[in-house]
C-alpha cells in the first residue's frame, strides 16, 4: 500500500476483545531509544501488544538512525526485513527526516515520520491497525515502558542542538535545542526511582546547554523552584540517592561547576565529553572548541577537585584534510589527557554536512591505519589507568549473571559503551544489586574482583 493510501482515519475501530500486535525495531543512539520508549508507552496505554517477531503482527514500527551512511544502511536493511516478513511497516526516527530515501526504496511503506513526531506515529498506527478498545491508563506503569533493564534508565532532558559542527546534521534532523522544564525532568526521575531504577543516565544532544532556550526559567518541584540549568538540575537529581551519570556534555566553562557535586558524591564522578580531536586546526575545521591546552588544564583541575573522576570521550580520525602531523598531535593530546574511556570513529561523509565541502578526503586505508594506531595507544592508557584500581574496593552495579560469574559496572562505566567488572561471590548476587567488590585483576578494558562485605 503506498504511503498516501492509508486507510481513512474514520475507519471503525477494531472489534472488542481483539488485541492488536505491534512489532518494534529501535535503532540508533540512546536519544532514539528514549523516543522508542515514549512511543511504546503510548502503544501499551492504548492496549496494543508488543511482539518480538514481525510475522503475525498487525504492523511493524521501525525507529531509524540517519546520522551516518552505515547507520542508514542498517536502517534500510531493517525496513527491508520488516517488509519481507510482514509487509505493513511504519517508519520513524532520524532517517524519516528525509522520507524520499525510504520511499524510493520501499514505496509501499505505510507511513514515514521524522524524529520526535509521536503524534504522527500514533496516527499512522491507528490508520493501519485501529485500537481494539479505548485507552486504559492502567495498562502502563507510572514510569512508562522502558527498553532498558529495570535497574537503569535513560533520562532525556532536551531535544535538538544549537551547535553547528561541520560533520553533523543532527540540528537538521532534530532541530535546535528544546529543553524540558526542570520540574518535568525531576518528576520523571522520581517515578523511575520509585519503580526501582538505581541509575539515571542523563542524555541529550548537548547536555551542558540545557536550559539556554528557556533562559534558565525556574519551575516548581517539591514546593520549591528549580532553574532549568545544568548545575541546578544535576544537584536536584543528586537528591534521589541513586547513581546519576552525565552524558554528551559539551565542554563549556560552566561544566567546571558540577565537579564539586561529584567530589561530594551527589552525582557520579563521570563525564562523557565528545572532544573529537586533539589538533586545534582540525577542531577549527570541525567547528568545535579548539583551545586544547586550556582543556588539558581543566582536566587536571577536575582531577585535583575529584581524584576519582572518570572521563570518557569520542574522537574522529581521518577527518577531511587531516595530515599526519595533525594525527600525531591527536595522539600526543591523548597521552597528555590520559582519559579513562575512549571511543574512536573513522570519518564517514554525511549527506548535507558542511565537512563534505572541505575537500582533501583522507584515503580509506589511511583512516584504517590511523584508527588502529589510535586504539593501540588508548588501549595502553586504559590498561594503565585500570591497573591503579587493583587492591581498591569499588561499588559495582550488577547487570547480568553468567555461568555463576556476575558482570557489572563500576561508577566509571556506563552501560553498553564502557568496560565491565567481572565479580565472583560467595553468595548469589542479584541483577540490579550494588555490591562492594575488591578488585584483584585488570586487563585493557575490564576489571575482575570478589564481592566483599557480607
Amino acid at each position: 500500500m503506498p504511503t498516501n493510501a492509508l486507510p481513512s482515519p474514520d475507519s471503525p475501530s477494531g472489534e472488542p476483545g481483539i488485541v492488536r500486535k505491534v512489532s518494534y525495531v529501535s535503532l540508533g543512539c540512546p536519544k532514539a531509544l528514549v523516543d522508542s520508549e515514549r512511543i511504546i508507552t503510548r502503544l501499551r496505554a492504548e492496549g496494543y501488544e508488543l511482539t518480538r517477531t514481525h510475522a503475525g503482527a498487525d504492523l511493524v514500527l521501525v525507529n531509524t538512525c540517519g546520522f551516518l551512511d552505515s547507520a542508514k544502511a542498517e536502517s534500510l536493511a531493517a525496513i527491508g526485513e520488516a517488509m519481507a516478513e510482514n509487509g505493513k511497516v511504519v517508519v520513524t526516527g532520524c532517517m524519516g527526516a528525509e522520507p524520499d530515501a525510504i520511499t524510493e526504496r520501499f514505496p509501499n511503506v505505510l507511513a514515514v515520520t521524522g524524529p520526535q513526531q509521536y503524534e504522527s506515529v500514533m496516527e499512522a498506527v491507528h490508520r493501519a491497525a485501529p485500537p481494539a478498545h479505548a485507552p486504559f491508563v492502567d495498562l502502563v506503569p507510572p514510569q512508562g515502558i522502558k527498553l532498558t533493564p529495570r535497574h537503569y534508565a535513560y533520562l532525556k532532558i532536551s531535544e535538538g542542538c544549537n551547535n553547528r559542527c561541520s560533520f553533523c546534521i543532527i540540528p537538521k534532523l532534530r532541530g535546535d535545542l528544546v529543553s524540558r522544564p526542570a520540574a518535568d525532568v525531576l518528576r520523571e526521575a522520581e517515578k523511575l526511582v520509585a519503580a526501582g531504577v538505581k541509575e539515571l543516565l542523563v542524555i541529550s544532544q548537548d547536555t551542558s546547554a540545557y536550559g539556554v532556550d528557556l533562559k534558565y526559567a525556574a519551575s516548581v518541584w517539591r514546593d520549591r523552584e528549580v532553574r532549568a540549568k545544568f548545575l541546578d538540575l544535576s544537584s536536584a537529581l543528586g537528591e534521589f540517592g541513586v547513581w546519576v551519570r552525565l552524558h554528551y556534555v559539551y565542554p563549556y566553562p560552566h561544566v567546571d561547576e558540577v565537579i564539586p557535586l561529584m567530589a561530594e558524591g551527589r552525582v557520579l564522578p563521570y563525564l562523557d565529553i565528545p572532544f573529537q580531536h586533539g589538533a586545534t586546526s582540525v577542531l577549527q575545521r570541525m567547528r568545535r572548541p579548539g583551545a586544547q591546552e586550556k582543556t588539558l588544564q581543566r582536566i587536571a583541575r577536575w582531577r585535583e577537585l575529584c581524584p576519582d573522576i572518570a572521563l570518557r570521550s569520542t574522537f574522529i580520525v581521518g577527518f577531511p584534510g587531516e595530515t599526519e602531523q595533525e594525527f600525531e598531535e591527536l595522539l600526543a593530546w591523548l597521552d597528555e589527557a590520559s582519559l579513562d574511556r575512549v571511543g574512536c570513529f573513522k570519518y564517514e561523509p554525511v549527506k548535507g554536512a558542511p565537512a563534505n565541502d572541505l575537500g582533501a578526503a583522507v584515503p580509506d586505508d589511511v583512516k584504517e591505519e590511523r584508527w588502529h594506531r589510535f586504539m593501540q595507544r588508548q588501549q595502553a592508557i586504559s590498561a594503565r589507568r585500570l591497573k591503579r584500581k587493583i587492591g581498591t574496593r569499588q561499588q559495582v552495579i550488577i547487570d547480568a549473571i553468567e555461568g555463576g560469574i556476575a558482570r557489572g559496572r563500576s561508577k566509571a562505566d556506563a552501560p553498553e559503551i564502557d568496560g565491565s567488572v567481572h565479580v565472583v561471590s560467595r553468595r548469589p548476587l542479584r541483577v540490579g544489586e550494588i555490591a562492594t567488590v575488591k578488585i584483584e585483576r585488570a586487563d585493557a578494558y575490564d576489571l575482575h574482583g570478589t564481592a566483599v562485605g557480607f
